[in-house]
């Protein structure tokens, strides 16, 4: 059994969905960005970085950080969505570090300079709009030669790219001119268990 805090945020929904694909007992507890929950004491205690998602194994003393790492754990735990040797394997670790250092960041900064930034800041906001745009050209050029992103088989990599493309709108990206991704997420986000991972976390948004 694991307890997950997390909100509606990219990084939170890719933990919800490896736990539905994955099948395992979870319980969801809703940490609300938007009024700063991840900065208080009770919150810092489990991630001192101030961030979710966080999982928490119940009956242990072990909590972890980071969903990439969440990601692998999960499927290291259950033999699932990860290939466990060879050339299968390095591919979802080069697609989660290409997520990781790449496509993630860019969009998270791109959308930041959009919405957040208290001046404009032309220079940043071309600099991370085009390489949003760039790393998302990448992984059209990947899918274009396999059905997921690390090949043949559905992995926490594409759970991973999955999580920023489903909030694509905050950095303001569009499909338009990348049909192989767009072939993709509709594949992805077809599945029960995407669907199911996504319900839950959309819940803990307040309605008001």
């Amino acid at each position: 059994m694991f307890d997950v805090y997390a909100f509606a945020t990219p990084n939170s929904v890719k933990v919800t969905i490896a736990l539905e694909e994955l099948e395992l007992p979870y319980t969801l507890h809703g940490v609300n960005v938007r009024k700063g929950e991840q900065k208080t004491p009770e919150f810092l205690a489990l991630n001192p970085n101030g961030k979710v998602p966080v999982l928490v194994k119940t009956e242990q003393a072990f909590s972890l950080t980071e969903s990439a790492a969440i990601l692998v754990f999960l499927a290291e735990k259950t033999g699932r969505l990860l290939s466990a040797h060879g050339e299968a394997r390095a591919r979802v670790f080069e697609q989660l570090f290409f997520h990781a250092s790449g496509l993630s960041p860019a969009f998270g900064q791109s959308g930041f300079f959009q919405r957040f930034a208290a001046t404009p800041e032309p220079i940043a906001l071309e600099r991370f709009s085009t390489e949003a745009n760039r790393t998302l050209h990448v992984l059209d050029t990947v899918l274009e030669k396999n059905r997921y992103v690390a090949g043949d088989e559905f992995s926490i990599a594409d759970i991973a790219h999955f999580g920023w493309l489903w909030r694509r709108g905050f950095p303001n990206i569009t499909f338009e001119n990348t049909p192989h991704v767009a072939r993709w997420y509709a594949d992805i986000e077809s599945r029960p268990a995407v669907q199911r991972g996504i319900a839950r976390i959309e819940a803990l948004v307040p309605k008001d």
